[in-house]
This record gives structure tokens, C-alpha cells and sequence, in this order.
């Protein structure tokens, strides 16, 4: 069977591994633009980014604690409510080394937290390959036989048709041979052949 090869782009194979980086990346830029622009020492400003994390945080507790317990909802927002966390403290410090402390254990985190899903998608992603493969072997099987008998059906076909044009022929021969009596042949014992009176005609 003919399989469509589909090559994958190298950034899309990339994408998601950097995907964890680049988020708390983006953050601890953006907060450190927003340092630089009068957040540093603001206690407002540290006060809206708490208070926002902190609404993050019980937004995630309480979609994982939840009837449906939706664990989409409840990693974005406790996802959201650590980068708030980290963007408040960046852009509240004033030296670099804690903002990369925290970015470091940020983004540690996230490949944590994303590591358990890749793991889960590449299994079912091989269990899904498995079972394609399996349906295609079983189907590549049935084919094989279907050929086999279709095959097998043609030959017995040729073959019938050519012992009864063997048959005939040899049924035209021996008519034609001079002396043939039928009737001796049936005193014989030999069985009546229909055709012959008709060949003897």
C-alpha cells in the first residue's frame, strides 16, 4: 500500500518544546520593560499585579476543585497566575538576580508540568499508530487472500476450459479416424458418447 509521506517542518517539531521558555521569557522582558517605564518601588502597581495573581490562583483552584473539574481551565489560570507573580516581582526588584531566579524556577516548572502532557500525546499518539497499523496489516491480509482465491478461481477456469477444448479435439480426432465404429465401442464397454453419432453424420 502507497503511504502519503508528510514531512514535518522543523519549526513545528520545535515549537512546543520552546513554547515553556519563550512564555517566561516574553514575562520577565516585559516586566523589566515595565521596571524600567516606573514600576520599580511602585506599591500600586504591586499591589494590581498580587492581587491579579492571587486571582488567578483561586480562579485555578476552584476550576480544579470544581463538579467538572476542568484541568484545562485550572492549568491556564494557575499558569496565568504565576506569570502575573513573576511580572509583579520583576518589575517591582531591583537588581536582575532575583527576577532570574524566579524566571529560571518558572520555566523549570513549566517543562515539569509540560513533560507529563508530551508524555500522555506521544502515547497516544503511538497507541493511534499502532492501531492504524494493525487495521492496515489486517486489511493488506485480506486482500492477499481475496487475490490468492480470485487467482485460484481464474486458473481452475482456464484450466476447465482447456481440457474440454483438449475434449473436443480429441473427440473430432477420433471420429474422423478411419474404421471408428461407435457401436463397438459401446459392445466394448465403453461409455456412449453423444457427440459421436453426430461426428459419424
Amino acid at each position: 500500500m502507497n503511504e502519503q509521506i508528510v514531512a514535518r517542518h522543523w519549526l513545528a517539531i520545535i515549537a512546543p518544546k520552546a513554547a515553556p521558555a519563550v512564555a517566561t521569557s516574553t514575562v520577565l522582558i516585559l516586566a523589566r520593560i515595565w521596571n524600567a517605564n516606573g514600576a520599580q518601588h511602585s506599591v500600586g502597581n504591586a499591589v494590581l499585579m498580587t492581587a491579579l495573581s492571587l486571582a488567578a490562583g483561586a480562579a485555578g483552584v476552584c476550576a480544579s476543585i470544581g463538579r467538572a473539574g476542568d484541568h484545562v481551565i485550572a492549568g491556564t489560570a494557575f499558569a496565568a497566575s504565576g506569570g502575573l507573580a513573576l511580572a509583579g516581582v520583576a518589575g517591582y526588584a531591583d537588581g536582575l538576580s532575583l527576577p532570574l531566579l524566579l524566571w529560571v524556577l518558572a520555566t523549570a516548572i513549566a517543562y515539569g508540568l509540560a513533560a507529563r502532557y508530551w508524555r500522555t500525546d506521544r502515547r497516544d499518539t503511538l497507541a493511534y499508530e499502532r492501531y492504524v497499523s494493525d487495521r492496515r496489516e489486517e486489511r493488506a491480509h485480506i486482500e492477499r487472500v481475496e487475490t490468492i482465491r480470485g487467482t485460484t478461481q481464474i486458473e481452475v477456469a482456464r484450466t476447465g476450459a482447456a481440457y474440454a477444448e483438449q475434449l473436443a479435439q480429441a473427440l473430432v480426432t477420433r471420429a474422423a479416424l478411419p474404421g471408428f465404429d461407435p457401436k463397438a465401442l459401446e459392445t466394448a464397454g465403453l461409455p456412449h458418447l453423444p457427440a459421436a453419432d453426430t461426428f459419424q453424420e
